[in-house]
């Protein structure tokens, strides 16, 4: 209620000034390409070259040869030149689902057996018929009670044929026993009159274990890869030091320890695949856990359990599960022993459920194990490198423009300057550079470094294929280039791999509306030759053709030398630093203009847009991006109508600064006696 002012005095008020605009979301670089592992087509961001290994890999095997993706070359190249973050969008051929961990066993974990088995399929029997005082085989069933094992009350019903042999049999109820038990069936409880009296002897498998787990498990990432387990019955297979036979760098292990009965707690580390017993890779650990809902320590709260999909319409992502994932490896897929208020009143007393078991029973017992069932392989001896052509390491066309150029129009969830698709050239995959074109186009916010021919083109191949393209949201360079792989080989890659690297050093060296060119920001780091030396002449070929060449100086090593975008038509947009000058301008005014929204369209408001823009502006002509600007926002450009509309029109005049690409030098010689001027 307004305090009302009456009587003299002294009133003092608050007016809180201080609410903090929300900071616009750093950007850099996105690259479309296949990844040993991860996520698959969900666009996700990495800050440094060691998380993208964590989450999407680095080398594999292929056939009998071990491999790398451009993606991961490209990856490593553009951290390693001051890239601050990476989106990165996995593509792939096929279908890929995640993995789910192997059987979690919990304190009570055997509540008997219900299957229908075969006696030969399923279980060990010792030599056993049955026969009847005529000689045949009694059919219909016959029901005993087994002793033996560490279980009580399991019952056998046994189904015999006239051929007196017995052919299936029906374990059911019993509780507390376990794969290995033997449970025994006296021939006389069966209704045999066999003389010798053998009985019949079972022993219990995993399979026939029915176990309501407390929990699951499954991996964030998607594709065999992540198997190392052939079932959920399956530990894995263990090599004597503890170490899984199928276990590998790429997969992952599960393991529960410090159960505490009292307060109903315990502890999950997420271990890694190819780690031993006495040397555990404990890559993350999540501790006091609880099965109660109730709990702030709910296991599907603590670890997270939503699954991200792309919705059906291919434009968005769509979200599954009520808990924020929080770790990096695995989500919970399901929390079937809920033990809602593990504890009574009074802070001691464990509760029990709706069959008066102690909810203790359905903590996880103290165990590892690994994760099996995920589907999604890897293409392997595929065009790679050099030789890649229509088939880019694997994948066509389809796998890199199906949903996920569609996806990435997304401009509020996806933040990205730069966009590569390294191997997909016009030559081979023309519909991917044309999908990915018209992305950044749409977008406004983003170049896209195109690549033009496969290994081994000539000069008039390159130039052919710029012919075809024009805009200026794409620039593309050449030749290819020779690097070394993280595999001990020295492979050929296409300039895409490293020019958005070359972007983060022009940025964080000067700005990104600087040329990322020439022999100060366009030096290329650790490669090791270009595919060709490219002589004057043909660098003047390729840069009338809208290419920029990558040239070879001795003694200097190599540089991009061109910076032109592949637009047609001269403007300042045909080069490549007004293009990133434009695309840094939207992304600061558009952010400064989000917060407007839902404003008061009022001069205070206006002004509030002017005071951030015009110093930000002002900045960029200190900074050399600019030579003049003039902003606009006033009652010239928001009348009484436009207004009405519930709209606020700015306008922005810019003059780029433009680049010194050609440098003309001349030497005049003057004869002896001549005097210089000043």
């Amino acid at each position: 209620m307004a305090e009302q002012i009456i009587s003299p005095g002294v009133f003092q008020r608050e007016n809180d000034i201080s609410f903090i605009n929300p900071a616009p979301v750093e950007v850099g670089a996105c690259i479309i390409g296949p990844t040993v592992k991860g996520p698959v087509e969900i666009p996700t961001t990495v800050t440094s070259y060691n998380e993208y290994v964590r989450v999407f890999g680095d080398t594999f095997d292929s056939g009998s040869v071990q491999q790398e993706f451009l993606t991961s070359i490209a990856a490593k190249n553009y951290f390693s030149q001051g890239g601050n973050t990476l989106l990165v969008a996995r593509a792939v051929t096929g279908s890929y689902t995640a993995a789910t961990s192997t059987r979690i066993n919990s304190l009570d974990k055997e509540s008997g057996v219900v299957d229908s088995i075969t006696a030969t399929s399923s279980l060990s029997l010792n030599s056993f018929n049955i026969t009847s005082s005529a000689g045949n085989g009694p059919s219909g069933t016959q029901t005993a009670v087994g002793s033996g094992g560490t279980g009580a009350g399991l019952e056998i019903t046994a189904s015999f044929s006239t051929s007196e042999s017995l052919a299936t049999i029906t374990l059911a109820g019993g509780t507390g026993y376990v794969a290995g038990d033997t449970v025994t069936f006296t021939s006389e409880s069966l209704g045999s009159d066999k003389p010798d009296g053998t009985d019949l002897q079972v022993t219990l498998t995993v399979a026939n274990i029915i176990d309501t787990e407390p929990f699951t498990l499954e991996t964030i990432g998607k594709g065999v890869i992540y198997n190392n387990s052939t079932g959920s019955g399956d530990p894995g297979g263990h090599n004597s030091d503890g170490s899984l036979v199928s276990g590998s760098k790429d997969n992952l292990r599960w393991e529960i320890s410090n159960i505490n009965n009292a307060l109903g707690t315990f502890t999950l580390s997420i271990r890694k695949g190819d780690d031993r017993l006495k040397q555990k890779t404990i890559l993350e650990t999540f501790n006091n856990l609880s099965l109660d809902p109730s709990n702030p320590n709910y296991i599907a709260s603590a670890i997270g359990d939503q699954v991200k999909a792309i919705s059906a319409a291919g434009d968005n992502i769509t979200t599954t599960g009520d808990y924020v994932n929080r770790s990096n490896y695995v989500r919970v897929a399901s929390v079937n022993s809920k033990t809602l208020n593990y504890l009574s009143t009074d802070g001691i007393t464990v509760n029990t459920d709706s069959a008066e078991a102690s909810y203790s029973a359905s903590l996880p017992l103290a165990q590892s194990g690994s994760f099996h069932g995920a589907t999604g392989t890897n293409v392997v001896a595929a065009n790679y490198f050099g030789d890649i052509n229509a088939n880019n390491q694997g994948l066509t066309e389809a796998c890199f423009t199906d949903r996920l150029t569609t996806l990435l129009t997304n401009t509020d969830d996806y933040k990205f300057n730069v966009i590569s698709v390294p191997g997909a050239t016009q030559q081979y995959q023309s519909n991917v550079v044309s999908a990915v074109i018209d992305l950044c186009e749409s977008r406004g916010d983003a170049i896209y470094v195109a690549d033009l021919r496969g290994y081994g083109a000539t000069v008039s191949q390159v130039t052919g294929e710029a012919d075809e393209l024009n805009s200026s949201y794409a620039a593309t360079y050449w030749p290819w280039l020779q690097m070394p792989s993280a595999t001990g080989q020295n492979v050929w890659v296409p300039s895409s791999t490293v020019i958005p690297g070359v972007y983060a050093f022009t940025d964080g060296a000067n700005a990104p509306w600087f040329a990322p060119a020439g022999l100060i920001r366009g030096g290329l780091v650790g490669v090791i030759q270009a595919e060709r030396r490219l002589s004057r002449t043909q660098r003047d070929d390729l840069y009338k053709s809208k290419v920029n060449p990558i040239a070879t100086f001795p003694g200097t090593g190599l540089a991009v030398f061109g910076q032109k975008t592949l637009q047609t038509k001269a403007s300042a947009l045909d080069r490549v630093n007004v293009r990133r000058l434009l695309i840094a301008l939207k992304e600061f005014i558009g952010n400064q203009a989000n917060n407007l929204v839902f404003e008061q369209n009022t001069v205070a408001t206006r002004n509030k847009f002017l005071s951030a823009v015009n110093p930000y502006l002002e900045s960029v002509i200190q900074r050399q991006g600019l030579f003049a600007y003039r902003v606009v926002m006033d009652d010239t450009n928001n009348t009484a109508d436009v207004v009405d509309r519930n709209q606020l029109v700015g306008q922005i005049f810019i003059q780029p600064a433009r680049t010194a690409e050609f440098i003309v030098l001349d030497f005049v010689v003057e004869p002896t006696g001549a005097s210089f001027g000043n």
